[in-house]
């Protein structure tokens, strides 16, 4: 046998055992994933019934439901993706569209990536005393909105840079052939282009923002709420905070903590849902890209 198909025949086999232990590390993955999912379905299941999620919290969350958490967990998800996608999309398409690379736009980059990793709890101090304390928002669903935008921030500036960049110049230089402008030719063909990698972007924003919860107990959240919010300047209930006030805070453990595991399984079901439909809304714009 020749040395070429040895050393062919070689490559095969370590290509083989690579795919293998990824494959078990994706494994190893789903089954964790599978065991929390369980753990918590397992504990709080029990608990969810039509009364549980449309009803008001009574006795100082020791019965009754807990509609005004789910309603200020949407409220939090929606405003802070309202403020972070049009700001992320707007920077990214600066940065690739009309910024030269050079030391600004390097600089932006490496201030954008570390941005993504300050701790949750800073940016919960930071809308602290902006938003809520220079500003005069007062804790509301504004101030945990804008905070919970600028956690997200880094990550949707990021995918949608990502995905206007995989956009091929020839889509460009069509456009703009055909006396298009520059805006003209990113409205109408960049951004339908890269319409499905900036969606990741936000449905992983999504997931980050519905579990948080640092920033919206300084900016936003309260324990116990007998009504809805009636303006965005009213504090709110949500889930993430519930949960951890309930396990850590509660004085009646043995009504709370039944409450707080069926908490947890509507906040995993209330971001399984959103991610779906936004991977849905994602096929759609690939499917009318084919």
């Amino acid at each position: 046998m020749r040395d070429t198909d040895i050393n062919l025949e070689k490559r095969h086999s370590k290509q083989k055992y690579v795919f293998a232990l990824l494959g078990i590390t994706l494994l190893l993955v789903l089954f964790i994933l599978g065991i929390i999912i369980y753990f918590v379905f397992a504990r709080g299941i029990s608990v969810i019934n039509w009364e549980f999620l449309t009803a008001m919290p009574k006795n100082g969350m020791t019965e009754g439901g807990i509609f005004p958490s789910i309603v200020g967990t949407f409220y939090l998800v929606i405003g802070s993706i309202l403020f972070a996608t049009p700001l992320g999309v707007f920077a990214a398409i600066y940065m690739t569209e009309y910024a030269n690379e050079g030391k600004i736009i390097t600089t932006i980059r490496i201030g954008v990536n570390n941005l993504a990793g300050v701790p949750s709890v800073v940016f919960g101090l930071f809308g602290l005393g902006i938003f809520v304390k220079f500003l005069g928002f007062g804790v509301s669903i504004l101030s945990g909105s804008l905070t919970l935008a600028i956690v997200i921030l880094p990550t949707i500036i990021r995918a949608s840079e990502e995905a206007l960049m995989a956009v091929p110049d020839e889509y460009r230089h069509a456009s703009l052939a055909m006396g298009a402008t520059n805006w003209q030719t990113i409205k109408n063909v960049v951004l339908p282009s890269a319409m499905p990698g900036i969606l990741t972007g936000v449905i992983l924003g999504i997931g980050r923002v519905a579990g948080e919860t640092a920033p919206i107990i300084f900016t936003a959240a309260t324990y116990f709420q007998m009504r809805l919010p009636d303006s965005v300047f009213d504090e709110v209930m949500a889930l993430p905070y519930n949960i951890y006030a309930l396990v850590t805070a509660g004085t009646f453990p043995s009504k709370q903590i039944p409450i707080a595991y069926g908490s947890a399984v509507v906040l995993l079901s209330l971001v399984l849902l959103i991610n779906l439909i936004a991977i849905l809304l994602r096929l759609k714009f690939s499917r009318n890209q084919e």
